[in-house]
Parts: structure tokens; C-alpha cells; sequence
């Protein structure tokens, strides 16, 4: 997925219609001249409605569309006609879209299945007629209910990628290169921090023609919950994953102090995120033998389970593959 082609984050001001008014109208016909009153009612004004699409990845389609704004409801006529409601405006967006009100911060709903359909902004209802207010002692009523007007508001929606496995780790610990032999998927792959700028999805082909998804999210560095880095920007990512994959290099200093920095960077931007299923992958071990993996697992966590890969070899990756999809349907 090109880096340009990527975004997960867009404000938009949305306007919904305005109501119809109800119509003052009373009935004549060549045999009528002075009827009861007919005024039909205001049809309603257009919502503007989020409609979920497993097809699409990216909000790119809205970036640059910065008002939505719905028709209004057509007034009501005569002989009871009532008046056309507004065209709703249906925005596509993929799933793990969340709706935002944009001046409070408040989580309006999210889109998790495909064709679900939430209101984002309610359109006006239109006005009534004047025969809804003919009665025994008013039977000419000549005022009928103006159309109730369309809202205006800011939305913000963020996207939250849906992947069943998520890669946790600090930048160049060689997670792009594990998506890239696990899956299809084709992330740009150099031997300098920061590499991945925007999260990639891959598609890991499994036994028996099953399959899983994962999720290489751009590197974490230590304060990251605070902005720095790439920031909170993308850890967000993390809280649709159902399986963290920690990736660690084999060459690196402190193997035991690196996962710990990366456990407290989810724990301090997202309590919840300790809850899910935890992997340690030690990763560019093809330089190891056995004796020296042996004395590597006494400096490991005990509290996670870890395996010792290698992805320029193939190293283990099957047997990865197996405890993920394990541990995906634990999950």
C-alpha cells in the first residue's frame, strides 16, 4: 500500500437537510368551494450515514471531500401530498472506522461489519400540514409546521485497522521483512530506522487453505504513548489486533529490557491492550546455533511465550505460523 495512498484519519464538516414545511391547503373542486383543509406534510431532510465496506482499507476517498452535505426534504402540497424526503448521503469507509463528534471527543459508534449502517448526522423531520391540526373547534386551521432545519457539525473518523495479528517492536527489529516472507504483501524494506511510515496488512497463507491477517504497525520508541516518535499516531492500530506478535532482533542489547519498554508503552496508552494474547518472536537468528539459543532463553521473559526465528533462512516460520493460528482462535 503506497505511503501517499494511506490515511486513517479525516475531519469533515457534515450538514443534513432541512424538513420540508407542511402546506396550508383546504380542499376545492368544481363541486367543492369551501372544503376541509388538504395541506399535506414536509418530506424530511437528507442523514448523512456511514456504510461499512470490507473492500476498502484507507479513508483516502475522504481526505480532500471536507463538506458532506445532505438534500433537503421538498415541502408538502396539496391534497395531502407529502413533500419528497431529502437523499441521504452515504459515505463508504472500512471497517474499524470510528466516529467521532469533533468539539467534545466523543465515540459516537464504530463500523465492524460490512454493510453496517450508523447515522452520523440526522436530517430535519419535515413540518405538518395544516389537516393535522383540524378539530371540532378548529376545523380551517391556516398554519401548518415549518420544516425543523438540517444540523451542522464537524465529525472526525479514525480508523483502527482489523488485523487478527499486530507486529509490536521498535523500529528496523525486522518486521516488514516477516511480513514480507509470511505473507504477499510488499512493504518497503531498509536497514534504517523508521522504515515503515504507515501501517501494512498482510494476508498469511495457512494450512488446509485457511488464512489470517497481519498487521506490520510502524515502530515504537519509548514515549511513544506521549507523541514522540511516530507518537500515539499508530498505536491505536494495536487495539483491533486480537494476537501481538513481539519481534525483538537477536543482536540486540537487552532483549529482556526491550520487551518490557514495549509492554509499558501499551500499557500506558491502553490499559486493555495487556489483555490480548502475547507472542515474543526473537528475530535474524540465523547467525545462532543452538548452544547459543540455549543460553539466550535464560535471559528471556518468563511470563510470555517466545520462539526463535529467522526470515532470511525461514528459520521456525512454520511453526510461528502454528502458534499464531493457535493462539488467533484462543483469542
Amino acid at each position: 500500500m503506497p505511503e501517499s495512498n494511506f490515511v486513517d484519519y479525516v475531519k469533515i464538516c457534515c450538514r443534513s437537510g432541512k424538513g420540508g414545511a407542511g402546506n396550508v391547503h383546504f380542499h376545492r373542486d368544481k363541486h367543492t368551494t369551501k372544503g376541509g383543509p388538504d395541506g399535506g406534510d414536509g418530506g424530511k431532510g437528507g442523514s448523512i450515514i456511514l456504510k461499512g465496506n470490507s473492500q476498502l482499507w484507507t479513508l483516502l476517498h475522504l481526505k480532500y471531500r471536507k463538506h458532506v452535505i445532505a438534500e433537503a426534504g421538498e415541502n408538502g402540497g396539496a391534497k395531502l401530498c407529502t413533500g419528497a424526503d431529502g437523499k441521504n448521503e452515504i459515505l463508504e469507509v472500512p471497517l474499524g472506522t470510528v466516529a467521532k463528534d469533533a468539539e467534545t471527543g466523543e465515540v459516537l459508534f464504530e463500523i465492524s461489519t460490512h454493510g453496517q449502517q450508523e447515522i452520523l448526522l440526522s436530517g430535519g423531520r419535515g413540518g405538518l400540514g395544516n389537516n393535522n391540526f383540524k378539530s371540532a373547534t378548529q376545523q380551517s386551521p391556516r398554519f401548518a409546521q415549518p420544516g425543523e432545519p438540517g444540523k451542522e457539525e464537524w465529525k472526525i473518523l479514525e480508523l483502527k485497522i482489523l488485523a487478527d495479528v499486530g507486529l509490536v517492536g521498535f523500529p528496523n527489529a525486522g518486521k516488514s521483512t516477516l511480513l514480507s516472507v509470511v505473507s504477499a504483501a510488499k512493504p518497503e524494506i531498509a536497514d534504517y530506522p523508521f522504515t515503515t511510515l504507515v501501517p501494512n496488512l498482510g494476508m498469511v497463507s495457512y494450512r488446509d487453505f485457511k488464512s489470517f491477517v497481519m498487521a506490520d504497525i510502524p515502530g515504537i520508541i519509548e514515549g511513544a504513548h506521549e507523541g514522540k516518535g511516530l507518537g500515539t499516531r499508530f498505536l491505536r492500530h494495536i487495539e483491533r489486533n486480537a494476537t501481538l506478535l513481539f519481534l525483538i532482533p537477536a543482536d540486540s542489547k537487552n532483549i529482556k529490557e526491550e520487551y518490557k519498554i514495549l509492554v509499558n508503552e501499551l500499557k500506558l496508552y491502553n490499559k486493555e491492550l495487556l489483555n490480548k494474547k502475547r507472542l515474543l518472536a526473537i528475530s535474524k537468528c540465523d547467525m545462532l546455533d543452538e548452544e547459543l539459543m540455549k543460553e539466550m532463553k535464560k535471559e528471556l521473559p518468563r511470563n510470555v511465550p517466545h520462539i526463535f526465528i529467522s526470515s532470511a533462512t525461514g528459520l521456525n516460520i512454520t511453526e510461528l505460523k502454528d502458534k499464531l493460528w493457535q493462539m488467533i482462535n484462543e483469542a
